[in-house]
């Protein structure tokens, strides 16, 4: 059956991508764009089954008014993706107070619109699915992108707390949880901070950990999403690529470990 999907930062990457495998199934898709030109392609190949719309996600007015045009377009949305954002790189130090801000704003104020402007629809339909794109650096960290890391983990705290908030109404809430892909985000659709000389050598490391052999395929991410779309009892979380699980398991025996070994020092805190 088919379904009726929004889904953000469709112009380019994996947005484009899963917006054309929806389309080509039969879904239904809002497809939002800064740049609408980018959509023209998708427009004339698939017509009245896709709705583009102009939108800047930092613009909560303008967010909220795309959702409630789309619902009036289609009379429904089924699924809501969070795709859009970018990766600002740089250390902690060199980033400027409007990079911060400007990282938040997209990363995570956008998506957090965009959420509370679908959930009355979904409230009121009693079904729905939210998928918030957010990283496998939602979990673990990376140097040079601490902004990045930083918007993802809040991406992640807020929707595993929606989750329970929502799961009464009928709604799922799934994080997909990309490694790398060999999509353009460390390229065009990425920002920098202006270079410290201090941190040259941390940038270094960072660079020299960038092996061909870890980046995924972008195109092979799309059966996945259609998958899990198609579920009817989608996981709270999903990895997408080889890399992301090991990493991650790794990472969380090291936290137990330190925890672990600090245990007696934390329940003396607790004071009875």
């Amino acid at each position: 059956m088919a379904k009726t999907i929004f889904i953000t930062g469709a112009s380019r990457g994996f947005g484009k991508l899963w917006a054309e495998a929806l389309l080509h199934r039969g879904d239904k898709v809002i497809a939002t764009a800064r740049d609408l030109s980018a959509l023209d392609d998708l427009v004339s190949k698939y017509g009245e089954n896709i709705l583009p719309l102009q939108l800047d996600v930092n613009d909560r007015a303008a967010d909220i008014a795309a959702i409630n045009k789309a619902k009036e377009h289609f009379g429904s949305i089924d699924v809501l993706i969070n795709n859009a954002g970018y990766g600002l790189f740089g250390s902690i130090e060199e980033t400027t107070e409007k990079e911060a801000r400007e990282q938040m704003e997209t990363n995570f104020f956008g998506l957090l619109w965009l959420t509370q402007a679908v959930l009355p629809i979904m409230r009121e339909q009693g079904y729905g699915h939210i998928i918030q794109v957010s990283s496998v650096l939602g979990l673990v960290t990376l140097p040079v992108l601490g902004l990045y890391n930083a918007s993802k983990f809040a991406v992640e705290g807020l929707s595993e707390t929606l989750a329970t908030e929502v799961k009464g109404f009928g709604i799922n809430i799934t994080l997909i949880e990309p490694n790398g892909f060999a999509t353009d985000w460390a390229g065009a659709s990425s920002a920098q901070t202006v270079a410290m000389p201090e941190y040259d050598a941390v940038r270094a490391a960072f660079q020299s950990g960038l092996t061909n052999d870890i980046f995924g395929v972008p195109e092979a991410t799309t059966p996945a999403v259609l998958k899990l779309i198609d579920s009817e009892t989608p996981p709270l979380r999903l990895f997408l690529g080889k890399m992301a699980h090991p990493w991650v398991k790794q990472t969380y025996e090291g936290r137990f470990a330190e925890w672990g070994s600090w245990d007696e020092v934390a329940s003396a805190a607790h004071g009875k």
